[in-house]
């Protein structure tokens, strides 16, 4: 990918827009491969365990830093500027000054299925790998993309969606180890270069590759269960996931592993020359909880709008079988399914650069409810207020507050641009000036209601993260309630941008007539 706003090397119509800064930046991506995430450890798997004394965030940082050591090494090798620093790559670049680390800004891939709370827990692994400093300047050097959004960009570099007409709606499917991430958007009118705004919430399954080899492990385990071979079962899977996965494209032929030498011979297993036979319609099998969660997700949001272009990548799209069953499928309710000829494998890290740099997509959409636990002022024409009035409190203000409600911010399935702002208003009343402001921030995932009370189906609310803030700023006006008691009221607004691919907060008050703002910082516990 070029800088300069030449055309990819393919020829692509997209060309970059000119970088317009007089200091550059190398951007370096990274698909850390999270097959096994938290969410999929629910999956009857044998994970592995962690090494003695290592939290999770300590493993990923010394991946981390393995990854760091190969990238460098690489540029270094590579480009060979005669510096053993590979940030003489820049330096060749910006005269007269000498690059440093802050001229490196980061950007980490995630499944689709990935939130606020693991891009806190990828950003410690960073600190901890050396990538930043742990400081908000350090912090800003790492930028989080979904896999899905990554693989949208590689598709766009690559030339995937020349076919797509304005207001035409893609599916990006990023069938990886662990996950399938499927991402839903439109092209958008009038733009010099592709643009696109998201038509739905990200999607993610845990039927990646991995999955067939488990399945696969599973029906080998039982089939060598009485056979001198189950002690070389995680060969024999291994195997199978190397080579006969990735070849198999028919199930009415049978189908072989090869993992030993021509003297091993076990026939009541299928076991001869050194290769296990198995029916094709049994690998058949060890695929369709991966091509079925592929298909529910595509044919229903073919219901829902016009799009008619799927494109599959990642790794796993290599698969035959996979492709073909999926695109045949897809064929006969009039979408076509195409996939690059090669690189998919790269698909998440080259489309992450892209993301940072050419930003293809401005408009994304909610995947939950977001909202603020609080107390309501009491309104006696409301039933709820009433059958909750036995829980009611009076505040130092002298107002009767019902608890348990939820004030909801921005509800579930809503369009939102990057640079969008959504405020919720806080006033803190309190005997003492309260210089500290500590919100919760929650999520109601069920659903398209907009969610009133915590205590109806209170299931469904997710903790997501704590608001902090300085309120030593803010103005503390003095007030006087019935009991002649002072107390001190302070008003402003939360500000939250939820249209990036990372939250942002910030306070907002206005001080004689000027708008002035506070940081917030977003705790993930």
């Amino acid at each position: 990918m070029y800088g300069d706003g030449r055309a990819s090397p393919s020829g692509s119509p997209n060309p970059r827009v000119p970088y317009p800064g007089t200091r550059r930046k190398l951007i370096v991506a990274f698909d850390l491969g999270t097959t096994f995430s938290g969410v999929s450890y629910r999956v009857n798997l044998n994970i592995p365990p962690l090494p003695p004394g290592k939290t999770v965030v300590e493993v990923v940082a010394d991946f981390i830093s393995y990854l760091l050591k190969c990238t460098a090494n690489f540029i270094r090798d590579t480009h060979r500027f005669g510096d053993d620093s590979w940030l003489s790559f820049i330096s060749a670049t910006q005269s007269p000054e000498k690059a440093t680390n802050d001229d490196i800004h980061w950007v980490l891939g995630h499944p689709n299925g990935w939130e606020g709370k693991e891009q806190a827990q990828m950003r410690g692994a960073a600190v901890k790998a050396g990538l930043i400093p742990d400081t908000p300047e350090g912090h800003e050097r790492i930028s989080f993309v979904m896999e899905g959004e990554a693989s949208l960009h590689f598709a766009v570099r690559n030339d995937l969606l020349l076919d797509i007409n304005d207001d035409e709606g893609i599916i990006v499917v990023d069938a990886g180890g662990g996950t399938i991430d499927i991402s839903i958007y439109e092209q958008q009118q009038g733009q010099k270069t592709k643009n696109f705004k998201g038509l739905s919430s990200a999607k993610c399954r845990y039927n990646g590759s991995v999955f067939i080899t488990a399945e696969a492990k599973c029906f080998l385990e039982i089939l060598l269960s009485e056979s001198s071979f189950l002690e070389n079962l995680d060969h024999i899977a291994s195997c199978f996931d190397k080579t006969t996965k990735l070849r198999f494209r028919n199930d009415e032929d049978p189908q072989f592993i090869r993992f030993g030498s021509r003297s091993d011979n076990v026939p009541d297993v299928n076991i001869r020359f050194g290769q296990i036979k198995l029916d094709g319609v049994d690998i058949a099998k060890f695929f369709q909880a991966s091509i079925d969660s592929v298909l529910q997700i595509v044919q229903a949001q073919k219901k829902k709008a016009r799009q008619t272009h799927v494109v599959l990548v990642v790794g796993f799209s290599a698969s035959f079988w996979l492709f073909d069953r999926v695109r045949n499928i897809l064929a006969k309710i009039g979408m076509t399914v195409t996939r690059p000829k090669d690189n998919a494998v790269k698909a998440v890290s080259d489309g992450a650069v892209s993301f940072y740099l050419d930003r293809h997509v401005r408009t994304r959409v909610a995947k939950v409810t977001y909202g603020s636990p609080c107390s309501a002022p009491f309104d006696s024409k409301n039933l709820e207020h009433r059958k909750r009035l036995h829980a009611s409190f009076t505040d130092v203000n002298d107002i009767v507050y019902i608890p348990q409600a939820f004030k909801v911010i921005l509800a579930k399935g809503t369009q939102v641009t990057e640079d969008e702002k959504f405020s919720h208003p806080f006033v803190d009343t309190s005997l003492h000036p309260n210089l500290k402001f500590n919100s919760a921030i929650n999520c109601y995932r069920e659903g398209n209601v907009s969610p009133e009370w915590v205590d109806i189906d209170s299931g469904n609310y997710t903790p997501l993260f704590r608001l902090q803030a300085d309120l030593s700023r803010v103005p503390r006006r003095p007030q006087v309630n019935l009991l002649g008691r002072r107390y001190y009221k302070a008003e402003s607004d939360v500000v939250i941008m939820f249209g990036r691919t990372e939250l942002k907060a910030y306070l907002r008050w206005e001080e004689n007539g000027v708008v002035k703002q506070s940081p917030a910082k977003l705790i993930y516990d």
